[in-house]
């Protein structure tokens, strides 16, 4: 039986009173809600809660998780546990609403609040409302109930001994505390003469100003592993990451935050018929753990980032790859690539972009970004180094990416292919880039934009 599981977002608005002020501050609260059930009010139900705290006087969002309480019948609470870091300390947010039937709207609408520091000192007092004329029908518009994803189970091997094939596990992430990126890169290639499928590696530290180090580990032998993939001194599985490659020793928990994002169509990765086919098993996931080396000593703590998987018949011709972590629980994922078989090596570059915002992929079919309504051309990439463009447009919305990769932030690795050729990719886990999306209402009239400086994941690659 399909498993069915809840998600929601929420807003709420309101005042605090910080401790040692007088005046209360405006304060909002955007949530994006996740329980492993379906959600029904005559039980407890646990969930995952992230989202973004906004203060008056408070630079930008700050980014809260935490836990929610729902059982507003069997306990008649909803309560609300949510941590967030500011100037270098923790603190909790903990507040509930108390249904009760004699008044049920201010009751399940208002929800009282302290804020404590980590010595459990208080540090401010205030309430939140949700507004039933502001935000009911975006709060009931976004409620979904997905099948389970089997996130983990995408991580399991492909490869099924075939020659001639290569699959890939990769992760990126940036370090919050230090903006550090870092990239684990865990590959089994099975040449195209048949001799014997090999594994390797290896893994790149790059610091916010580079220059980017690594180290690589391997070719050996393919030790089989029913979860994922496995070395003698590297280890990427379901929830985990652990390895050691010259200088450098990693050990990481990784916990998945969303469904698959398929930045191919979904068809692309069951049936392998393209050259290749990508996807990220949970959108994005966050890292806790350690990265040591070189002058690297990270200790990492829900640092954000992605696992994606490869699997196919090598490089392309020539290709681009952007990971974006918008914040908020957004991402977006780019691939744009030219083949390498004959006919399709003449096209320009196809585009696969995958935006998840508030819980929705855009555009919704995969292949929408590469062919389009009308044939060729909707979106197009223009390819090259230290800057490369992605626009393209679907119903009504369009949208245009530019990603800079700074020569000193850029590692430069070379491939080999199961047919015996070579490819180079060019790679920076702390690129910058600027996405902004477009909604037509008589007119093009901005609906968002990201900027993200040093923190976005991108490559390009060649023959």
């Amino acid at each position: 039986m399909t498993k069915r599981r809840t998600r929601f977002t929420e807003t709420m608005t309101g005042t605090v009173t910080l401790t040692g002020e007088r005046e209360a501050r405006p304060v909002r609260l955007d949530l994006e809600v996740r329980t492993d059930t379906v959600l029904l009010p005559w039980r407890t139900t646990r969930a995952q809660a992230r989202g973004r705290l906004r203060v008056d006087g408070w630079e930008g969002a700050t980014p809260v998780a935490g836990e929610m309480e729902i059982s507003p019948l069997a306990r008649r609470r909803i309560r609300y546990r949510l941590t967030f870091r500011r100037d270098g300390r923790t603190y909790l947010l903990d507040g509930w609403k108390s249904p009760s039937p004699r008044h049920p709207l201010t009751s399940m609408t208002v929800l009282p609040f302290t804020v404590h520091d980590e010595e459990r000192r208080e540090a401010g007092r205030g309430t939140v409302r949700f507004s039933l004329s502001g935000a009911l029908l975006p709060f009931l518009a976004s409620f979904r109930f997905p099948a389970e994803d089997p996130g983990p189970a995408q991580l399991a091997p492909r490869w099924n001994g075939r020659p001639g094939r290569t699959e890939v596990w990769y992760t990126t992430l940036t370090d919050p505390s230090t903006g550090t990126g870092v990239w684990l890169h865990h590959e089994i290639t099975a040449p195209e003469d048949g001799s014997r499928a090999y594994a390797h590696g290896w893994v790149a530290v790059c610091p916010p100003g580079g220059p980017v180090d690594h180290a690589r580990f391997g070719p050996e032998p393919v030790t089989p592993d029913a979860a994922g993939f496995r070395a003698t001194d590297a280890l990427a599985g379901p929830g985990r990451l652990r390895g050691s490659c010259g200088p450098y020793t990693w050990d990481l928990t990784e916990h998945q935050e969303g469904a698959t994002l398929h930045t191919f169509p979904a068809w692309a990765w069951r049936r392998p018929l393209l050259p290749a086919a990508q996807i990220v098993p949970g959108g994005r996931a966050r890292y806790t753990g350690t990265v040591r080396g070189p002058g690297t000593d990270l200790t990492l703590s829900d640092a954000p980032g992605a696992t994606g998987r490869i699997y196919g018949h090598g490089n392309a011709r020539r290709w681009t790859w952007l990971h974006a972590d918008l914040g908020g629980g957004d991402v977006l994922e780019v691939v744009a690539a030219v083949a390498r078989r004959p006919g399709l090596d003449r096209l320009p570059p196809l585009v696969f972009l995958r935006l998840r915002r508030a819980g929705r992929d855009w555009p919704r079919r995969g292949t929408r970004t590469a062919l389009g309504w009308g044939g060729l051309g909707r979106f197009r990439a223009e390819v090259g180094l230290p800057s490369w463009t992605v626009t393209g447009r679907a119903g009504p919305r369009r949208i245009r990416v530019t990603v800079d990769q700074p020569e000193e932030r850029t590692l430069a690795l070379e491939y080999t292919d199961p047919d015996g050729s070579r490819a180079v990719c060019r790679n920076s886990v702390t690129a910058d880039a600027r996405i902004v999306l477009e909604r037509w209402w008589g007119g093009w009239r901005p609906e968002a934009a990201w900027t993200l400086r040093g923190t976005a994941h991108a490559e390009v690659g060649e023959r």
